[in-house]
């Protein structure tokens, strides 16, 4: 049994900060020369038991509150009090977290999250007043502070204590934790962004990562801290290591059983080379814990160099979730240690020892803990109660009526009795209740019946804000908001390579915003692998054009921590077809930052890749409906040539939405127009371009498929067809205007065209102009999908000729359209 004499705070920390959440306060003493008095200290180590109480308790009752039914699961943060005490100390304002579902202590530490809070996000409240986190979209444990104003603009973050949103995939906020850090770098060296006040105090920032010792064995984990030894950016990551991941221990996770020490090789030795500081400590030692964070987190606050906090020896007294028990898999001397060294256990015994308060006095502070959590509790089910109680006394007043006016419909009498012996009815009761009662009253017509039904439709308006919005900005920023500005073009306007244009754009935007930043493999020095970024990186510095390493889903991430930190990141993926790397965290992350916040947060981040035609399986792909049905919350921008890319890059910049703009792989070396406005100009999105003007059928497609539809134009003018041609550009939105079922209406035939699989892209276009648009009633032939062969692409020309849609295809399928229609005039050709 490990003995405390010899480890009093009075004798090695004299700097404790008060605790915001116990105290009501959010200013901390950060002066290190501040002495404080011995009975100062003593106050704030209660204040420091207290909070720790305070959490356990909320996770004891959380718990019971899951297995009574009141909310459908939970999975809480007991037995690692002590260590987010002590990290909490040392996070400052304007720092940023980017952590792990079992951080309840540190964020009530830091004064963002108060056990009525706690308990909302349990029940999964609507109201973002009371659920700031996520308005209940959220289920527990997953915690966001809100750095955006009601508007959709930032707050002065720099001086406010930040947590970017939680997600559950295991290690997925590593990519966006790496950003974080290096939004900080940024700030500290880039002397242009110095009036940027409001988001950076000269880059002093740093951004606190947590993590499950068991989820170190992902992928996204080793990436990310290897990018960040390389990078040099102020990163304190802790590892929160209880042995287990669920069921499976942790010699089956981690080399050596031992994180730290398998990253040993990552270890900054000298001042010369890059790496990490690993510091260890034991998750029940209170001074040791201190003591750890204020070295740890001083050394990166200072030097800009990552660290990593090793926390070993936790306990998680209640087992991993409300799913299961631990006792089926952990034997009984391991759970009578959980008993001896759980870290309110040693802290008490640590107070006693040390003469601060006797064991009667942490006794009490125990019991007001827990009358506390419970008061605290019942508040928090009270307010979701009577959230729900107005809806549901207003449903029983509409179906009372109904029963008055229909009482010879035996089933209304029986649906009110339901909603009424519903002792805790929800809104999905309420809308079974109503519909059932619609049903059942089919076909008849009086007043409460109609009362009923406008009732029922503003609920679903209601739930609809509830539940469904900001997935996309609702801000002034959108991208619908953007002004169309049209590209101009004199009458000696050059012909260039299209690549020309991106690297003229990305120089005036480089100059013009000192927040945009470009990043990726190859970009810097030699200026993207197709010359997009010529000269650019000789021109603003090797950190606003930097080459990446080999590591899509952290280059993702960068962009991700720094847009939501204020700058501007374009984010480079090499090729279209090595998305899939990033894909997880494109989908998880960055798409439903708005929606998963509730528009408390954002990440305007611009990808930038290219695919569609060239050589090979892997560089010629088109997935298009992989990411469109990942990405909902992201902008998917498909141009067909890069007059149009740089139009949309412009919007994209003027707007706060995320985004990817898929640039066509053999447009770089084509010949385009010079735009005059080149960096002014505009392009909307969700707003389809019809190219050019036909009568007998529409033509709908994107990208570089789009451009051999433009040549089989031309054939199919030749054999009598007029063709009526529609440039998509963008997919996410998608014709906002309904530009393509008006096509239709005039053509009353649709063929779309992509280079996608089968059933892919064209599916999803095809739904969205026949049944959302409306555009069956104009059809008067069976609407047609070309697409590419199933399989991935085979490498050479003539492998893309038979694996992809031709110019003769595109003729075939539109001439065997007019055919049907008219085969006297378009007889069969084979």
């Amino acid at each position: 049994m490990q003995h405390w004499r010899g480890k009093s705070p009075l004798l090695t920390l004299r700097n404790l900060p008060e605790n915001p959440y116990i105290c009501n306060m959010s200013k901390t003493f950060e002066t290190p020369e501040h002495i404080l008095t011995e009975e100062k200290i003593r106050q704030r180590m209660l204040e420091d038991y207290r909070l720790a109480c305070i959490s356990r308790e909320a996770s004891l009752l959380g718990r019971k509150e899951v297995l009574t039914g009141k909310a459908k699961f939970g999975i809480f943060g007991d037995g690692k009090e002590l260590a987010q005490i002590a990290m909490a100390k040392q996070f400052k304002n304007g720092d940023w977290r980017s952590g792990y579902y079992r951080d309840q202590t540190f964020m009530m530490a830091i004064g963002e999250l108060t056990v009525k809070q706690y308990f909302a996000a349990l029940y999964a409240h609507t109201e973002v007043d009371k659920e700031p986190t996520s308005g209940g979209r959220q289920m527990g444990g997953h915690y966001a502070t809100r750095f955006l104003n009601d508007d959709g603009s930032f707050k002065d973050v720099a001086n406010l204590k930040n947590s970017s949103s939680d997600i559950s995939p295991t290690a997925g906020q590593m990519p966006r934790l790496l950003g974080l850090a290096q939004a900080s770098k940024m700030f500290r060296q880039l002397p242009g962004l110095a009036s940027f006040t409001q988001f950076s105090n000269k880059g002093n920032e740093v951004a606190f990562g947590t993590i499950g010792d068991s989820s170190t064995s992902e992928g996204l984990f080793w990436e990310s801290m290897n990018a960040a030894a390389v990078l040099g950016v102020p990163m304190c990551m802790s590892v929160w290591d209880n042995g287990w991941g669920i069921s499976v221990p942790k010699k089956y996770q981690t080399v050596k059983e031992s994180i730290s020490t398998a990253l040993s090789g990552f270890e900054k030795t000298t001042t010369s080379n890059n790496g990490i500081k690993i510091f260890k400590v034991k998750g029940w030692n209170y001074p040791e814990l201190l003591m750890t964070y204020e070295k740890a987190v001083a050394y990166t606050r200072e030097n800009h160099i990552p660290t990593l906090v090793h926390v070993e020896e936790l306990t998680q007294p209640q087992g991993h979730s409300t799913s299961g028990s631990h006792e089926r898999y952990k034997d009984k001397s391991l759970l009578e240690w959980y008993e001896e060294y759980d870290c309110l256990v040693q802290f008490k015994k640590f107070i006693v020892l040390d003469g601060a308060a006797s064991e009667k006095e942490l006794e009490e502070i125990r019991e007001e803990a827990k009358k506390q959590v419970r008061n605290e509790q019942k508040e928090a089910w009270a307010e979701f109660r009577e959230d729900i109680q107005h809806d549901v006394e207003a449903c029983v007043a509409q179906m009372q009526n109904m029963v008055n006016e229909a009482s010879h419909v035996s089933e209304l009498s029986a649906l009110l009795d339901e909603i009424k012996k519903n002792s805790e009815p929800i809104r999905k009761d309420i809308f079974s209740v109503s519909k059932r009662a619609l049903r059942a009253t089919r076909g008849l017509n009086f007043p409460a019946r109609t009362a009923l039904n406008l009732w029922l439709k503003a609920m679903e308006k209601k739930c609809n804000i509830r539940y469904s919005s900001t997935l996309y900005s609702e801000s002034q920023w959108s991208v619908s908001n953007i002004t169309e500005v049209a590209p101009e073009f004199g009458e000696n306007s050059e012909m260039v390579d299209g690549r020309i244009i991106l690297r003229d754009f990305w120089d005036i935007k480089l100059e013009e915003l000192p927040e945009v930043l470009i990043y990726g493999e190859d970009v810097g020095k030699i200026g993207g692998v197709n010359q997009t970024c010529e000269g650019l990186q000789e021109k603003y510095g090797s950190l606003r054009v930097s080459d990446s390493g080999i590591r899509e889903a952290t280059i993702i991430g960068q962009g991700i921590g720094m847009a939501m930190r204020g700058l501007r990141p374009v984010a480079e993926i090499q090729y279209l077809d090595y998305i899939f790397y990033a894909l997880q965290i494109m989908r998880d992350d960055l798409a439903s930052i708005q929606y998963r916040t509730r528009g408390g947060q954002k990440a305007p981040l611009i990808i930038s890749t290219r695919g569609h035609r060239l050589e090979g399986i892997w560089h010629s792909g088109s997935p298009m409906a992989s990411i469109i049905n990942s990405v909902r919350g992201m902008v998917v921008c498909v141009p067909r040539n890069m007059m149009q890319a740089a139009g949309m890059y412009n919007t994209l910049l003027k707007s706060d939405e995320p985004a990817i703009v898929v640039e066509c792989l053999n447009g770089y070396r084509s010949k385009e127009r010079k735009p005059s406005n080149l960096g002014e100009y505009t392009i909307p999105m969700g707003v389809p371009e019809v190219v050019k003007e036909g009568k007998d059928l529409t033509i709908v497609s994107y990208g570089s498929t789009f451009n051999l539809c433009v040549a089989a134009a031309e054939q199919l003018s030749e054999a009598g067809i007029d063709v009526e041609l529609v440039d998509a550009r963008t997919l996410l939105p998608f014709d906002n205007e309904g530009i393509c079922a008006k096509s239709v209406e005039k053509t009353n035939r649709l063929l779309i065209v992509d280079e996608d699989v089968p059933s892919g892209t064209t599916a999803y276009l095809l739904d969205q102009i026949i049944n959302k648009q409306g555009g069956f009633k104009y059809l008067d032939s069976e609407p047609v999908t070309l697409s590419a062969k199933a399989h991935l692409p085979a490498y050479g020309t003539d492998g893309d000729y038979f694996s992809k849609p031709s110019v003769e295809d595109i003729f075939d399928a539109a001439y065997a359209i007019m055919s049907e229609s008219n085969p006297n005039q378009f007889p069969e050709i084979y």
